[in-house]
């Protein structure tokens, strides 16, 4: 569910307890719409993630590594500008709205004590995360709105609000939707008995209060009516009653601090959260509770904000690496067509001997000749296509050459189809490297590779100078303590198989599936089953066939596995392996990570 006006309040109870009087250490922005601010808190040193991404706005202390950008942006310069050093005062939140703000007390340039106020709007499409002054004039923020924008509709019809710099901060633009805490319960219960009795609980509960989310709102309906599409003309005098009372509880354990941070389950993977304990899904969903919602949320947010970060920064590649992909599969289906059709040249050789026998009974300016075909079974006649302009001998000629252009087409085809499906095997390959690149310096690898392959320009000689501190892979130790190391991408794979592992170490790759290159360090040792089979479930993982049951992994000594000479980069070969059918899972990719 997205962050709620009511699950967004016990964040900020949790976050205020927490961080109140920590100031700030360190800031940065890992993102073009996301803000991290280190700070010293009572309990430590923490970080805190302020998203204002509109799929998934939110703030929460996290734990998950994030890369920073070579040069920081200019908002993160702002920040460090006026929040270095600053003491945090205290987190408050707009009743019932998803507005938090973080007030700070901060030193500005003369190093008098002034206040400083960062504002997360998170608000779905409209998420923005602003700093504003003393006075509560807007000093900057991560997405500017001018009035051009506001204009065509880009603030969902907050034409009057823009924001810019040096302009008065005002609240967004509210729904119109009544806050259930500031009325009465016979306030409530008039709104109930006037709603019309067609209507579904949670759709009124829905469009009649603010700061309620769909979830809730169908929790409080399947606890009073037993159903999550109950209706209200459904429900009865006691269903209305059990819905008024689903309600005040709600408010009240709100109230009191009361929150269960819960994380919703499909199938292992988490597909939703909130902040008390529902029983809508029955059997459908594991409900996983949890000690505090920022662990919640990094553990909610994590898989979805790699894919994001894999879409903004990545887009470019997978556009490239997809177009060419494209191209070289029409290609290879072109000549395919061409190859079958020069399967066929031994029959222009014959009709080519027909004619041959038969010049005597030809003469120009014929288009057509009947002949027996003596290389029919049954001897039957067959029809021959002639060209007019053209004397016997040459018609003749002409499908003898056919036959031999046909004859030399075959070879270059079969040539060029082994090389259309190396180069789609290799971008199959690329795609897939895409999906497991982590930050900037992995990206950066994949453009190098890609330059040096030639489906993309090479940078320019000033910007190709820059020293860039190259990406490494990934690393896992297996449960009795031997280093696995994946690589994410061919430069990388090539790396490890072929300069870094050594004969003794052991290779594992899915067999006839893209997937990274795993290398199992066995430390001139002979490495244990368990080790053998953690590799192998990693090899699976990282691979195409990561949503397969079973994958086949093939694992053989480095000492076999070799490089062809002019190979595309991550394209190897063995003369031997075993193979191993093992099982992708995620759990154990993650249990074995090293940090």
């Amino acid at each position: 569910m997205p962050l709620d006006a009511l699950c967004l309040s016990g964040v900020v109870r949790e976050l205020n307890a927490a961080l109140a009087g920590g100031k700030i250490d360190k800031i940065y922005q890992p993102g073009r719409d996301e803000a991290v601010l280190v700070l010293r808190a009572p309990a430590g040193n923490v970080r805190l993630l302020l998203s204002a991404n509109p799929s998934q706005p939110r703030l929460h202390l996290t734990r998950i590594p994030r890369e920073n950008p070579d040069a920081p942006p200019m908002f993160c310069m702002l920040l460090r500008k006026h929040l270095s050093g600053a003491r945090l005062l205290e987190l408050s939140q707009e009743p019932m709205e998803r507005v938090v703000r973080l007030r700070f007390e901060a030193l500005n340039e003369l190093g008098d004590r002034v206040e400083r106020t960062l504002v997360l709007e998170a608000i779905a499409r409209r998420s923005n995360l602003i700093l504003l002054d003393g006075e509560g004039r807007i000093a900057d923020c991560i997405r500017r709105v001018d009035s051009g924008l506001a204009e065509r509709g880009g603030q969902e019809g907050a034409a009057l609000r823009i924001l810019q710099p040096g302009m008065f901060y005002r609240l967004p633009p509210v729904q119109g939707k009544l806050d259930p805490a500031a009325l009465s319960r016979e306030e409530r219960a008039r709104l109930l008995s006037a709603a019309p009795e067609q209507s579904q609980a949670d759709k009124w509960l829905l469009d009649s209060f603010g700061g309620l989310s769909p979830l809730v709102c169908r929790e409080l309906a399947f606890q009073a009516g037993g159903s999550t599409d109950v209706r209200l003309d459904a429900l009865g005098p006691e269903g209305r009653t059990r819905l008024l009372d689903g309600l005040d509880a709600l408010l009240e354990r709100v109230r009191a601090g009361d929150f269960s941070p819960t994380l919703l389950l499909r199938e292992g993977r988490p597909a939703d959260f909130t902040f008390l304990p529902v029983g809508q899904y029955g059997q459908l969903m594991e409900c996983q509770a949890f000690p505090a919602f920022s662990p919640l949320l990094d553990r909610f947010y994590e898989e979805r904000e790699r894919r994001e970060r894999i879409r903004q920064r990545g887009q470019d590649l997978i556009r490239t690496v997809t177009n060419a992909r494209n191209r070289a599969a029409r290609k290879i289906g072109l000549q395919e067509q061409e190859l079958a059709a020069a399967e066929n040249r031994d029959r222009l050789r014959q009709l080519g001997d027909i004619l041959t026998s038969n010049l005597h009974r030809m003469a120009r300016g014929m288009t057509c000749l009947r002949a027996a075909d003596f290389y029919d079974p049954e001897g039957k006649e067959t029809d021959i296509p002639l060209d007019p302009l053209l004397t016997p001998q040459q018609n003749a000629a002409r499908y003898y050459k056919d036959y031999n252009r046909a004859k030399t087409a075959r070879q270059m085809l079969t040539l060029q189809l082994e090389k259309g499906r190396r180069e789609l095997e290799y971008l199959d390959s690329v795609l897939e490297n895409i999906s497991l690149a982590e930050g900037e310096r992995d990206f950066q690898e994949l453009r190098q590779e890609l330059a040096e392959t030639g489906y993309l320009r090479r940078p320019a000689k000033a910007r190709g100078r820059e020293k860039r501190m190259p990406s490494k892979p990934m690393e896992f130790r297996s449960s009795a303590g031997l280093r696995i190391s994946v690589g994410k991408n061919n430069l990388q794979n090539d790396l490890l198989t072929c300069r870094q592992a050594f004969k003794s170490d052991i290779w594992f790759h899915t067999q006839k599936i893209h997937g990274s290159h795993v290398i199992l360090w066995t430390e001139g040792g002979q490495p244990d089953a368990k080790s053998l089979e953690e590799a192998a479930c990693l090899a699976a993982w990282f691979s195409q066939g990561r949503d397969s049951g079973r994958v086949a992994v093939d694992y053989t000594p480095v000492k076999y596995v070799k490089k062809p000479a002019g190979a595309r980069p991550g394209m190897v070969v063995y003369t031997t392996c075993e193979t191993a059918w093992v099982v992708p899972r995620e759990d154990l990719a993650k249990r074995l990570r090293v940090k």
